[in-house]
């Protein structure tokens, strides 16, 4: 207030510079912007347009950016890369790590419109204040120490459109504002310490994720028909999280998008429906490490698009179908760790092939026949109509 009052009176007009020093002294290395000189013109040229003047970095949403990064730099304990050394004065678009542009809404403004910290090392956590960046398109973070949760005030990020925090040390339940913003498209919460559900309306029609990776936390997620498999996403990626369910039917509803699934290791007991087969556009499909039985599908013979397979460690038997084999694109086939008895010639011109440990006569690295005749006497396993195994009475 009192350099206001300073500023009001006209013999103090005199001190500006003076005081306009003070203010820079701590961040002498950001200076403000200038525009670009003009070319000469030449004497037989029209009158060339006066230069567009560069936008001014002083603003309300410049100081509320300020405010923001401030408190995040006072909530931040450790940076051993010192990418926030330079995070003083009010120059914000000048920071490492901030990146400005015109305001999508008033392109005469400038704003910050997005943070890239990928791979800072930067332990702290994120405050409260995070939310007055409010035009903030893209926030990366990921591969850092930030602990405890993302802040509620996020949910005024409405042009929020990539969020990635992975691998850092975030916990707590899932953060519902996510849910409500309506430009978000890719989500990376991975190789956090996330739990509780994992919301169905994360892969809602609503709100419309492109890219989902929610995997290395200890989130529950529904395999039911009415979630996982009303998504329009083309990337799903939930390794190494707890799956409740089968693998249902309506798995062939995301055939419009759905280009890689990878749900290794998340205990499923099931069946693979036949439905697979209609995801034509997927090009990786992971479902390795469950406890997968039955036949796999020739149906996943339909999927020309298929580049990588791996239903490895699974309790798969039958026969490998040929047609799988000769899809035109495939380059890497995992079918390792199962009990599967046969296995197409035709597979052997796949690039990248593991098929070891399985019940097939006279190939190398197998099972040992009195452990593939134990298994053969088993009862097979009888598979649903909802995808889920049902276990024959003795």
């Amino acid at each position: 207030m009192q350099l206001i009052l300073l500023l009001s009176k006209p013999r103090t007009l005199q001190l500006f510079p003076l005081l306009l020093c003070l203010l820079l002294l701590p961040c002498l290395s950001q200076p403000l912007p200038s525009p670009s000189p003009s070319p000469s013109p030449s004497p037989s040229a029209s009158p060339a347009p006066p230069p567009s003047l560069p936008l001014s970095p002083f603003n309300e949403r410049l100081e509320a950016a300020y405010v923001a990064f401030q408190a995040w730099k006072h909530a931040i304990t450790e940076d051993p890369k010192n990418l926030t050394e330079d995070w003083c004065g009010p120059f914000v678009c000048n920071y490492t790590g901030v990146y400005c542009a015109a305001a999508p809404d008033d392109p005469h403004v400038l704003t910050v419109a997005g943070v890239d910290l990928n791979h800072g090392d930067i332990a702290g956590c994120l405050p409260d204040h995070l939310g007055l960046l409010a035009d903030v398109a893209l926030l990366h973070l990921n591969s850092n120490r930030f602990r405890g949760t993302l802040p509620p005030s996020m949910q005024h990020m409405r042009l929020l459109f990539e969020l990635d925090v992975s691998n850092n040390l975030l916990a707590g339940a899932f953060p519902a504002f996510l849910t409500s913003l309506p430009g978000l498209k890719f989500l990376d919460l991975r190789f956090n310490a996330f739990d509780g559900e994992l919301p169905a309306a994360v892969f809602g029609r609503r709100l419309g994720l492109d890219a989902i990776f929610a995997n290395d936390n200890r989130f529950n997620v529904s395999l039911s028909s009415a979630s996982l498999t009303n998504s329009t996403a083309s990337v799903i990626v939930l390794a190494n999280t707890r799956l409740a369910g089968c693998l249902p039917p309506s798995i062939g509803d995301m055939a419009d998008t759905l280009v890689e699934l990878i749900l290794l290791n998340t205990s499923i007991s099931s069946c693979i429906p036949p439905e697979i087969g209609k995801l034509k556009k997927l090009r990786v499909l992971d479902l390795s490490h469950n406890e997968l039985a039955g036949e796999l599908p020739a149906s996943v013979g339909d999927m020309e698009s298929l580049e990588v397979l791996n239903v490895g460690h699974n309790m798969l038997a039958g026969e490998v179908p040929e047609a799988i084999c000769e899809l035109p694109r495939l380059r890497n086939l995992t079918i390792a760790g199962n009990y599967f008895c046969d296995e197409p010639v035709s597979c052997l011109h796949v690039p990248l092939r593991d098929d070891r440990m399985n019940c097939i006569p006279d190939w190398p690295h197998q099972r040992s026949p009195e452990e593939c005749i134990a298994f053969a006497h088993r009862p097979p396993p009888h598979c649903a109509v909802d995808g889920c195994i049902v276990i024959p009475p003795p």
